[in-house]
Parts: structure tokens; C-alpha cells; sequence
């Protein structure tokens, strides 16, 4: 019950501030313009029949990017916002189990995920009208994105829950994020095999099979074992608050 009140408080505030619209309104009208430009230059390089399986790799790879800078926008004010207006102790005085607390304030930016990307699937689905298009590597991307999506949200609650600066917790999950992002760039100062240990905990580079169409089920396993790390740190972090007598 707990969850669910924090969860549709924060969804309220999303939706009446105005910032659900606006985030939601950049990121289709960038998504169909990445849509747009892959299908058209992908037809203008190769002159040959569409093969929609390298398009939907190509648009997958443009939303992870899009997803890499709006996901922080998205978690830096969940906890952050209310450090700095005070109201965190006041909910600390609700019966509320700290857990409870990051379930529903993580729930309601995972829904604005699913929204966005529910509505991408209008381009897909508006193609469909003109050529026959194969679903199984469309799942298997969208899943992806999704999984991906989530982990950028659970990392950047979690940095949220260290600072009461807004901007603070959205460069602190920008970089953790690049962190993971550029942690198999350095190929030159590494050797295959630490090149091959570093990509054990790449996250971006957990993506490329499902835009390829496959789902793998280590990539999967390494998404839900990449979301209970931070699940754990962001709990400890909320239990710190009792270390240092606040209740």
C-alpha cells in the first residue's frame, strides 16, 4: 500500500508539472526522426530491398543513446527534490518501509519508460502498413530497451538518494553511465583477455544482441543481477539515515 502511494504521487507530480509532456514530446519527436533518417539512408547507401532486421539495429543503438540522456532528467529529482524542500522527513515519519519508499518513486519512472516506448512502436507499426515486417527482432529490441532503460532509472534513483542537489544527481548518473559506457574503449592500454574480463560488466555493449534480434540469456541475467546491486546500495544509502539518528 505504501508502494503504491508514493508511486502515484510521483506520477502525479510528473504529469502535473509538465514534465512527463515535455520529456515524452522530445523523445518521440527525436525517436521518429532517427526513425526517419536510418530508413532513409539506410535505402539511399545500399539500393537494395529493405532489410528491416539492420534498420531496427541501427534506430535500437539511436533510442540507447537518446535513453543515456534523458533517463537522468527523468530520476534526479526523486529523491534530491525532496532533501532540499525538507519533505523527506516528513515522509519518514509515514509508516513506510524504506523499501516501499524506493519502490514506488522507481515504478513511477519506469512507467514514464514504458510510455516512451510505447509510443515509439507507432513507427514500427506505421511501417508495417507498407512492408511485411518480421515482430521477434522487434521484441527482442524493444526488451532490450527496456532493460537497459530500467537499469539507467535504478542507477540514477539511487544517485538521487546521495545529494539534495537536482543537477548534482544527474551528473553523478551521467557518469556512472559513461563509466559503463567507455569501460571496453581503452583497447590499447588493455590486453584481449582484460578486454574480455572488462566486458562482463559493459552495460552498453549488453544491448547488441537484442538489437540483432537475440535474447540472450546471460545479457538478461546480467540486467537483473546490474538492478539488485543497485537496489541494495540505494537501501543502504536510505538506512544510513538511522545511522546518523534520523528516523
Amino acid at each position: 500500500m505504501g508502494t503504491w502511494h508514493i508511486f502515484r504521487r510521483e506520477v502525479q507530480s510528473y504529469f502535473q508539472s509538465f514534465i512527463a509532456y515535455v520529456i515524452i514530446s522530445a523523445f518521440l519527436l527525436l525517436a521518429g526522426y532517427f526513425f526517419y533518417t536510418d530508413l532513409i539512408m539506410y535505402i539511399m547507401w545500399t539500393l537494395k530491398k529493405v532489410d528491416f532486421e539492420k534498420i531496427w539495429e541501427l534506430y535500437f543503438n539511436d533510442i540507447r543513446y537518446m535513453m543515456t540522456i534523458i533517463m537522468p532528467l527523468i530520476t534526479m529529482r526523486l529523491f534530491a527534490e525532496e532533501k532540499k524542500l525538507g519533505t523527506i522527513e516528513l515522509l519518514w515519519t509515514y509508516p513506510l518501509r524504506d523499501w516501499e519508499l524506493f519502490a514506488g518513486k522507481y515504478l513511477s519512472a519506469l512507467l514514464m519508460l514504458v510510455i516512451m516506448l510505447g509510443l515509439t512502436l507507432t513507427y514500427p507499426a506505421v511501417t508495417s502498413l507498407l512492408f511485411q515486417i518480421d515482430l521477434r527482432p522487434l521484441f527482442a529490441g524493444y526488451l532490450g530497451l527496456f532493460l537497459m532503460g530500467s537499469a539507467f532509472i535504478i542507477c540514477g534513483v539511487t544517485i538521487s538518494i546521495l545529494t539534495e542537489n537536482q543537477i548534482v544527481a544527474a551528473l553523478g548518473t551521467y557518469l556512472v553511465l559513461l563509466l559503463f559506457w567507455f569501460l571496453t574503449w581503452n583497447e590499447a592500454v588493455a590486453n584481449p583477455d582484460m578486454i574480455n574480463i572488462l566486458l562482463n560488466f559493459s552495460l552498453f555493449d549488453r544491448l547488441y544482441n537484442f538489437t540483432r534480434g537475440a535474447i540472450d540469456l546471460k545479457d538478461v541475467v546480467f540486467f537483473i543481477n546490474f538492478h539488485l546491486v543497485f537496489a541494495v546500495l540505494a537501501l543502504l544509502a536510505l538506512s544510513a539515515r538511522k545511522w546518523r539518528g534520523i528516523q
